[in-house]
């Protein structure tokens, strides 16, 4: 292995260390000493790959929404099949990558007041319920969705996804929910 590969290893430890205890005891109650001992490395050198903790939280939530962007690939597809293959994808992710459900619950946290502004405006700034919304809205243009604000079944849609990340991210032994479960709350 290169150095520089060693020096990228390292860099992904600490990220999803930070991740983890991010999520576990929050942002605010965690320390970068925290950080470094479980990676294990000296908080000194932890230093070298990351300058803050509010820079490893924004690069972490960076990652968060540079993993949104599938919502936006729906080009030419019922809106119900994208769906439901996002969500295939998404559980097949989670249960080869646990991080992932990590990374819901930290995205979730960033956006609330209290966070670090930037981070905030970063978090907030995700689309994935907009272009839900919009998928959704031409859906039931073709009369695959049922009728109602787009924008509030989106919100619904996420807001059960969110749920149960957050319960992974709890009980690591639970099952993924069939996708067909949660594109019923869209479909007609």
């Amino acid at each position: 292995m290169t150095r520089e590969e060693q020096k990228e290893e390292r860099r992904q430890a600490i990220l999803m260390t930070a991740l983890t205890l991010f999520v576990e005891k929050g942002y605010h109650e965690t320390k970068v000493s925290d950080i470094a001992a479980a990676v294990p490395m000296s908080t000194g050198l932890m230093f070298h790959y990351f300058k803050s903790k509010e820079e490893l939280l924004m690069e972490l939530v960076q990652t968060g929404k540079n993993f949104t962007g599938v919502t936006a690939g729906a080009e030419g597809v019922p809106g119900d099949v994208f769906l439901k293959g996002m969500l295939n994808g998404l559980f097949e992710y989670v249960k080869k990558q646990p991080y992932v459900s990590n990374m819901f619950v930290l995205m979730s946290q960033a956006r609330r007041a209290g966070m670090p502004e930037d981070v905030r405006k970063l978090a907030m700034s995700v689309e994935a319920t907009e272009n839900t919304a919009r998928l959704i809205e031409k859906g039931q243009k073709d009369g695959i969705f049922r009728k109602g604000d787009p924008k509030l079944l989106a919100v619904c849609f996420w807001s059960a996804i969110q749920g149960i990340m957050e319960e992974m991210t709890i009980n690591k032994e639970l099952e993924s929910p069939d996708p067909e479960w949660l594109i019923s709350i869209l479909r007609v």
